[in-house]
């Protein structure tokens, strides 16, 4: 795993408060627009690696895409 995909990771272990603050640390922090951040956080999760370091993360977004899927 890349130092971006850690960072990834933890902005995503992070709870946040107000509308756009996320997105406000993803741009200050990565450097990357937002949409290109959920393209290499939905990456991350089908990874092996992400899982064996953040396996709580993981699986909880895990869990939340899937939710998403199935009520599509």
């Amino acid at each position: 795993m890349t130092d971006r995909d850690r960072a990834v990771l933890a902005v995503e272990r992070r709870s946040w408060s107000g509308p756009g603050a996320k997105e406000r640390a993803i741009r200050e922090r990565l450097g990357l627009s937002p949409t290109r951040y959920y393209q290499l956080l939905n990456a991350l999760l089908d990874d092996p690696r992400a899982l064996a370091h953040d396996p709580v993360t993981v699986n909880r977004l895990r869990r939340v895409r899937e939710a998403r899927r199935s009520r599509r």
